[in-house]
């Protein structure tokens, strides 16, 4: 994945069949496609070596990884070192989703963390504040104690996905302001203890669709996006992909 590219990585979630994902590939390769713009799919993990083979000009991850690192008695858990192996590229870790649902924490994504590093993944680190947290004007807060985890690592590449949790699949999207202050302040942070000379890649993720895709992608250190729902159809990912190119 290029480094100086934006990104449009798409989240398919808990959503998808075979003949979804057929369907995708054959409306994908239809599409007219910038080159200047990385574009990948978190493909659910019984349908990743599809989307890898149908679709193979997409990046392809998976929406998560085990927090335990060798092959053992873990039922039901899916190993960084599988993805890998199944040809994964890169891993979204932290989504409100699993933090909500699965009460993962800092100490939980650590270990994820340090597993898809050590199986060469790229991890994309999702982070944002609930509707209560910014109303209590804690946003920035809430959100350098979530990129906490990436301390102490020594990571020459970084990427992470802002995803206000009010946002996510609401329709609702944070203000061209809103999104400027709180990406000025990520990048500070992660500047602030990451390797000397550090790739990294900011996204925003919340209710990202064609129309405003243009607005968001043309913000100060915004470098691409993580699209939910609007990645589910090729077309309307395609176009998010092409504002990017502007």
């Amino acid at each position: 994945m290029m480094w100086q590219q934006p990104w449009i990585i798409g989240n398919w979630k808990m959503n998808g069949r075979s003949n979804t994902v057929a369907a995708f590939a054959q409306a994908w390769a239809e599409q007219r496609l910038p080159e200047n713009v990385v574009t990948g799919i978190a493909a659910p993990l019984p349908y990743l070596s599809a989307f890898r083979q149908a679709a193979p000009a997409l990046h392809i991850g998976a929406q998560d990884a085990s927090r335990f690192a060798a092959d053992g008695a873990f039922t039901g858990e899916t190993s960084a070192a599988m993805l890998a192996d199944l040809g994964a590229q890169f891993v979204l870790l932290g989504h409100s989703e699993r933090r909500q649902y699965f009460s993962e924490n800092n100490e939980i994504l650590s270990a994820k963390l340090d597993n898809v590093l050590a199986a060469s993944l790229i991890p994309i680190l999702c982070v944002g504040e609930t509707l209560a947290e910014r109303q209590a004007g804690r946003e920035q807060a809430v959100v350098a104690e979530q990129l906490a985890v990436l301390r102490g690592k020594a990571l020459t590449h970084l990427a992470i996905a802002y995803e206000p949790v009010w946002a996510i699949g609401t329709g609702q999207v944070a203000t061209p302001e809103q999104i400027s202050d709180m990406y000025a302040f990520i990048y500070a942070e992660l500047l602030s203890f990451a390797s000397k000379g550090a790739n990294i890649r900011a996204l925003y993720g919340g209710s990202v669709n064609p129309q405003n895709a243009q607005t968001i992608l043309s913000l100060p250190k915004v470098d691409g996006a993580l699209v939910g729902g609007a990645s589910l159809k090729a077309d309307g990912f395609a176009a998010i992909a092409q504002a990017a190119a502007q």
